[in-house]
């Protein structure tokens, strides 16, 4: 199971070092986690260091994969450009999500959603 030359898009910090906004960008600078609504389908929430790859990774989703750097050096156009990211979806990949934050949902909906992200808030603060 060898795959070759994953462009890598960002290496990511945890939870606790970025305090919960791993995902915003210079062009998106809404303050959110890389985990979408709901968490990843059959994986949960991203809690560790992370890597976001172009692509496919082979295998289950859980699976620790092992990434070195390329024996040849990278001369192509597309190896060599420049990333930068402009948006990171973090809507729900469970139905048709359309929120990327807790808060926008609870704004949107109102009433218990709403009264649900006020206490977190507190929580958070306390």
């Amino acid at each position: 199971r060898t795959e070759i030359n994953k462009k890598i898009y960002r290496v990511g910090k945890n939870m606790k070092d970025s305090e919960g906004k791993n995902a915003s960008t210079e062009s998106d600078l809404t303050e959110k986690a890389i985990t979408p609504l709901g968490g990843f389908s059959h994986f949960g929430e991203v809690t560790q260091d992370f890597v976001m790859l172009k692509g496919t990774v082979m295998g289950p989703r859980k699976r620790v994969i092992t990434m070195r750097k390329s024996l040849l050096p990278q001369v192509s156009r597309t190896a060599v450009e420049k990333i930068s990211l402009k948006f990171i979806d973090t809507s729900s990949k469970f139905g048709h999500g359309r929120f990327q934050t807790s808060e926008e949902k609870a704004k949107f909906f109102g009433g218990a959603v709403a009264k649900k992200a006020k206490t977190e808030s507190k929580e958070e603060e306390a």
